[in-house]
């Protein structure tokens, strides 16, 4: 690995200086459907030459190479029909050259190498870098130049930076995208050290199916894949990579995640659609298919799934007792989901709103929120729940919880629930909170050894649980201040609304009561 290319640090300065060179950084986010296909296209081109080097070696001349190659495609991992007037010249000579129509021919270029990788297809060739708005160009000539000039600087093929390496600044990339996108952009990002306790708590095992059913840009996914090579230590060369399965609803974030599992080098599937209406991933007979591991982040208090999506639902997602947790939240219909994606002994891990750990608790009356909770609850479902400082993501400065599932507890696990109270583990950053490694270490070593600690963990058994009325807020049993009593604002203004909501139904039942006698009102 060269000195120049070898540092991950100064590849993020280069990839982060690559994409303001179009308009500065304010404008960057905005245009990072047209810089990360660019990237991710250097990095082919590079990788191609390195490939199309090593075969020159052997019969001659880079002029062979390339005729050898066009012959058989499978000499090389992507073909790149992509040939220099001069061989010995770099492939990402063909983009860089163009000095007119620049966004006909990269966009031409896209297309062609697209036609030839069926894989690619959708990914690098659904943006059109010649579009235009009411005549007027989205991205002109002038700026498009400044890019690919500023993506030149730097090599990224096999021998100048390694894929994890490159993964990172790609990830770094899309982390700047969100920060500097507004609250949409933050929906397809979990903070890395989130992504990172999860996986390592999950622990996966070389060859694991792993599944991440709303994948945003596939970055769970990515962080298991990372996890589970950390534990395997020196013997990465020799073990089975993890099978990664994700589905993305947005088309953009559906390539981004498909460009990052490349970028990565990890093997996967990536689908596109809606995972709660149309699940892409089934067995041969048409039923769910199950995973080993199941990890996500999907979009909090989602409101537009109604009660005819869960009753009509195909694939027994949704067992008597749980089913519709209500309107204005979809968190545990996304549970269900990955509750019934979990092979028998899958584990999951699923980042949540804070109040769908407590809304409906301790009010009057039933709450169908509550009820799935009490279901998973009572079957014995939910191993731990972590619960996460304030402001780590993108879209929210709520805190968030993690729910970890498992459908095959230890017996000295079952019927009780480990509870960790983190909400204290951060460091202040710019613009957002972040956990340090040392924590990010304490936690996970707490949630693996299920360990009991003052202020941060308890392990609470099932009948506790019941007498707070399924409340499975970390922040209802583990207080972290001296004073007697510590709730998060944000957590009581949930459960305010949650009643308020419950007087508004039961008004409403109530005023249709009387309507039905005939009594005015």
């Amino acid at each position: 690995m060269s000195k120049n290319n070898g540092n991950g640090k100064s590849l993020e300065s280069w990839i982060w200086a690559a994409a303001c060179s179009i308009r500065g950084a304010k404008d960057a986010p905005k245009y990072k459907d047209y810089i990360l296909p660019l990237i991710f296209t250097k990095r082919l081109c590079d990788v191609f030459d390195d490939e199309l080097n090593r075969i020159a070696s052997e019969v001659g001349s880079r002029k062979k190479a390339f005729q050898l190659v066009k012959a058989d495609h499978k000499l090389v991992r992507f073909y790149l029909p992509l040939v220099p007037d001069d061989p010995e010249q770099p492939v990402w000579s063909v983009i860089k050259k163009h000095s007119d129509k620049i966004g006909e021919g990269v966009t031409t270029c896209m297309r062609d190498i697209a036609r030839e990788n069926p894989l690619l297809q959708g990914i690098i060739d659904r943006v059109d870098f010649n579009a235009t708005t009411h005549g007027q160009r989205d991205l002109d000539d002038d700026r498009l130049s400044n890019l690919i000039e500023a993506i030149s600087t730097k090599r990224l093929g096999l021998d100048d930076v390694e894929a994890d390496i490159i993964g990172k600044s790609y990830e770094y990339l899309i982390r700047k995208f969100a920060e500097g996108g507004g609250q949409s952009a933050g929906e397809f990002y979990t903070p890395p050290e989130v992504g990172t306790i999860m996986s390592r708590v999950l622990q996966p095992e070389p060859g694991m199916e792993i599944y991440d059913p709303c994948c945003g840009s596939g970055g769970l996914l990515v962080k298991c894949e990372i996890a589970m090579e950390e534990s395997a230590k020196g013997r990465v060369r020799t073990i089975a990579p993890l099978q990664l399965f994700g589905q993305e609803y947005t088309p953009e974030t559906w390539a981004m995640a498909n460009m990052n599992m490349i970028i990565h080098d990890m093997e996967g599937e990536i689908e596109i659609g809606d995972t709660f209406k149309n699940p892409k991933f089934r067995d041969g007979k048409g039923r769910l298919r199950t995973f080993d591991r199941v990890v996500a982040n999907p979009m909090w208090n989602q409101d537009w799934f109604t009660e005819a999506d869960y009753d009509n639902d195909e694939f027994d997602r949704f067992p008597p007792g749980a089913g519709f947790p209500g309107k204005s939240s979809a968190d545990w219909g996304w549970v269900q989901h990955i509750h019934a994606s979990m092979n028998y002994k899958g584990r999951a891990a699923v980042v949540l709103d804070t109040g769908a750990a407590s809304r409906g608790s301790g009010n009057a009356g039933t709450n169908k929120e509550k009820s799935v909770r009490q279901w998973f609850v009572d079957h014995d479902m939910i191993e731990s729940v972590l619960y996460l400082p304030e402001n780590l993501f993108y879209n929210t400065t709520a805190p968030g919880i993690v729910l970890f599932l498992n459908k095959a507890k230890p017996k000295d696990r079952q019927h009780r629930v480990l509870l960790v109270n983190a909400s204290r583990i951060f460091e202040k950053g710019d613009p957002k909170n972040f956990i340090p490694e040392d924590g990010i270490r304490r936690i996970v070593e707490t949630i693996i050894g299920w360990k009991e600690e003052e202020k941060l963990s308890r392990i609470v058994d099932h009948a506790e649980m019941k007498k707070n009325d399924y409340n499975i807020s970390p922040s209802r049993y583990i207080h972290t201040s001296d004073a007697e009593t510590y709730r998060p604002i944000a957590e009581i203004v949930e459960e305010l609304n949650a009643i308020e909501q419950e007087a508004r139904a039961t008004d409403e039942a109530l005023r249709e009561i009387l309507r039905q006698l005939g009594v005015g009102i």
